[in-house]
Order: C-alpha cells, then sequence, then structure tokens
C-alpha cells in the first residue's frame, strides 16, 4: 500500500463533507511528523509548515496541539489501528473453521503481519501514544472486549477442550499468543525494521515458539494458576 493510499483511507474515515482541504492537509502533516518524531517532540509550527498553512489555520479548527491529536488522529488510529477492531478482522481471523489452534495462531499472524506492514507511519504513532493518553488506551480496551474477546475465549476454550493446548486460564493463553504476536511485529517493523529478515522463516519460528509453549503434553498435573 502507498504512502497516498493509507493515507486517503485515514482521512475516509473522517468525514470529508466535513473537513476542508487545509484541515486534510493539517491531519496528513500531523500523521506524518508525529510518526518521525513522536507526539512531544512535534510543535504546531512544524505542522502547519508541511501543511503550506499558517499556524493561527490550526488553532481555529483545534485549540491545542493535543485537541488535534485525540480530535483527528487519535479516534482514526483506534478505528484504523487498534489491533483487533474491524468486523473485517473478526470474520477473516475467528470465524473460520480452524482445524487446530497451530492453523488459528498462523492465520492470526499473518493477518496482523499484512496490517502493520500497510499501516506502519499509524502504528508506530499508536504505540507512541497509547502510553500517555487515557483516552485512546479506554477506546482501545473497549473496542477488544466489545469485538474480539468473547470470540479469542470460545477459541481457545475450544482447542482446550480438544486437549491441543494445555488447560492454562484462557486469558493466559489469549495474552501470551499476543504479546508474542505483537512482540514479533513490533521488532520486525519498529523496532529493527533494516534488519536482513526472512518474514516467512520469522513468522513460522514465531508460530513454533507459541505452540511449543502452549502444547499440550499429557503430563498429568493440573496448571496451578496463582490469582
Amino acid at each position: 500500500m502507498s504512502d497516498k493510499n493509507w493515507l486517503d483511507e485515514i482521512l475516509m474515515l473522517n468525514d470529508e463533507n466535513t473537513m476542508s482541504e487545509k484541515q486534510k492537509k493539517i491531519v496528513a502533516a500531523a500523521i506524518e511528523i508525529f510518526s518521525e518524531k513522536g507526539y512531544a517532540s512535534t510543535s504546531t509550527n512544524e505542522i502547519a509548515k508541511k501543511a503550506g498553512v499558517a499556524e493561527g489555520t490550526i488553532f481555529r479548527h483545534y485549540k491545542t496541539k493535543k485537541d488535534l491529536l485525540l480530535s483527528i488522529v487519535a479516534p482514526t488510529l483506534a478505528k484504523v489501528v487498534a489491533p483487533f477492531l474491524a468486523k473485517g478482522f473478526i470474520k477473516e481471523v475467528f470465524e473460520k473453521d480452524h482445524q487446530n489452534y497451530e492453523q488459528f495462531i498462523r492465520t492470526l499472524l499473518l493477518n496482523r503481519y499484512h496490517f502493520v506492514k500497510n499501516h506502519i507511519p499509524m502504528v508506530r504513532i499508536f504505540l507512541q501514544e497509547i502510553a500517555f493518553q487515557p483516552e485512546l488506551q479506554s477506546e482501545c480496551k473497549k473496542i477488544f472486549t466489545d469485538n474480539v474477546y468473547q470470540s479469542f475465549q470460545k477459541i481457545t476454550l475450544h482447542f482446550q477442550n480438544k486437549g491441543e493446548i494445555v488447560k492454562f486460564p484462557p486469558d493466559t493463553v489469549i495474552r501470551m499468543t499476543m504479546t508474542t504476536i505483537i512482540g514479533f511485529l513490533m521488532t520486525r517493523f519498529l523496532i529493527l525494521p533494516d534488519q536482513q529478515w526472512d518474514d516467512t522463516i520469522e513468522m513460522e519460528d514465531t508460530i513454533q515458539f507459541l505452540m511449543h509453549g502452549l502444547a499440550n503434553d499429557h503430563i498429568e498435573k493440573e496448571h496451578s494458576h496463582i490469582t
């Protein structure tokens, strides 16, 4: 996906009929500079120069720089980048008839790999800001709870009952699966993007790492989970 295509996709999530051309330029400039430098290190003057507008134009639309982030960029991030968001994602990953847990993990990883690869600037801003923006944290938690959690839990219980994966509490399985996949994607695209990656091998190793960790080894021993 080209920069223009992903930017067009971002802008389409806002009501284009209510956004002037200058507003669109401001949003595009903010996304680009926030992605490169981070929100805290970006000034509204830089955004204005990048957008080709006067700095006062930004403040006519947004009272502060944070309003720009929260009113335009953060809602867009919540709609586009929240890792488990779209109904399309639910349909493509969770509503398929997976023959085993490994097939499910493979589908999940490939889906998120292509998503992050196509939205790197937005993912970068999302990861930079989620720790500092309670509004974004709240929205992402709601998205995950409303859209994904029950489906993920159902799949986990299904393959536990089939004896394929160890009977850790479902929340533990979900957490370990998510952190492993997200950790790979962050390292691949954001932390060490210039490293010589063989994505096919790396993804296969990630899948096997998860499966070996979660595999039911038939040891007759109940998992002791500290609450």
